[in-house]
């Protein structure tokens, strides 16, 4: 069974719509022209989003979810970046005390986001591991409501509002395709399908780099503390997650892997054509388009620009590799 039902995405739809419009979906023959096989793509903009990311519809979600005590107590995560830039958004928008733990070294142009929405910032620990622990440590001790990336079902119908908009906005669509970290876009999109358009098919990507839920997918075992090495940080996940593994396996249509240069292609290549910026997580949903496209050839394709907060020295970077 699913960590949640259509229902929860339409309730949390109803607690988010008083803080953000939907984000916009657009079509861009030059994209169809580079991906081939006569498939027509449409790219939902949740770089368009306050903070540029689809997790602050996860936060938004979250937070709107509290009982009064909650919210006057306060909230806590740990994150490499976009869930906790969105949950600083939200707890600035909403009155919420918010405390991030980010490993030492994170992006700091993320952490600079998170601390300029008057949220508590601490680098701790090398690892998203390790400030994950220091995380539910302060959860103990402080009393605060601990608010995971993925395994909180709040979160995660936060996430299917994405799902369940991109439908409405273009019921034409044949399949979905979604970077995939901890499962909460795909799950939110597998439950959308579910209920609106059943003969959807519903794709993940990730990297080589960072194959663990891949791996899982495909073999069935559950695994933790795989080593992450791509510079996708959204998808920089070493382990599945309980709240989504069994849906994933059970929802998705397949799951592949893609290189990093593929990833970094994905980012210079919709810079060029949409004049968006992608950061990693962001562009591999177009990367895994262009591994899946003979499979797909000939229908109209979902992707998802997830994220914009690439930082400036990774941007110059891929741009250079490019050239």
């Amino acid at each position: 069974m699913p960590p949640i039902t259509y229902i929860d995405i339409q309730r949390a739809r109803a607690r988010l719509a008083p803080h953000f419009a939907p984000s916009p979906v657009r079509h861009y023959p030059l994209l169809d022209a580079l991906v081939g096989h006569g498939i027509r793509v449409l790219i939902k903009h949740e770089n368009h989003l306050p903070v540029n990311t689809f997790k602050v519809r996860n936060a938004t979600s979250a937070l709107t979810a509290l009982s009064a005590e909650q919210a006057a107590r306060g909230v806590v995560a740990a994150s490499t970046g976009n869930h906790g830039q969105g949950l600083a958004w939200a707890g600035a928008r909403l009155g919420i005390p918010v405390t991030i733990c980010v490993p030492e070294g994170n992006n700091p142009d993320k952490n600079a986001v998170i601390r300029s929405f008057g949220a508590r910032l601490i680098e701790t620990g090398t690892t998203y591991d390790a400030a994950a622990a220091a995380c539910a440590e302060l959860a103990a001790c402080d009393g605060l409501t601990l608010v995971h990336s993925t395994n909180n079902a709040d979160v995660i119908a936060g996430a299917g509002t994405m799902s369940a908009e991109f439908l409405e906005q273009a019921p034409e669509l044949d399949a979905l395709i979604f970077a995939l970290g901890g499962g909460s876009q795909a799950v939110g999109a597998i439950v959308a399908r579910d209920a609106i358009k059943p003969s959807l098919q519903v794709f993940a990507v990730q990297s080589h780099g960072a194959p663990a839920q891949h791996h899982s997918w495909h073999d069935g075992q559950t695994r933790a503390g795989v080593d992450a090495n791509t510079f996708a940080e959204g998808i920089a996940t070493g382990s599945t997650y309980e709240l989504t593994f069994d849906t994933l396996r059970n929802g998705l249509t397949d799951f592949v892997l893609v290189t990093e240069e593929a990833i970094a292609q994905a980012v210079r290549d919709l810079l060029r054509i949409t004049h968006n910026l992608a950061e990693g997580a962001g562009a591999a949903g177009l990367a895994g388009l262009r591994a899946l496209s003979s499979r797909l050839a000939g229908k109209t394709v979902g992707i998802v620009l997830c994220g914009g907060n690439l930082d400036v020295a990774r941007l110059r970077e891929i741009l250079a590799d490019g050239e």
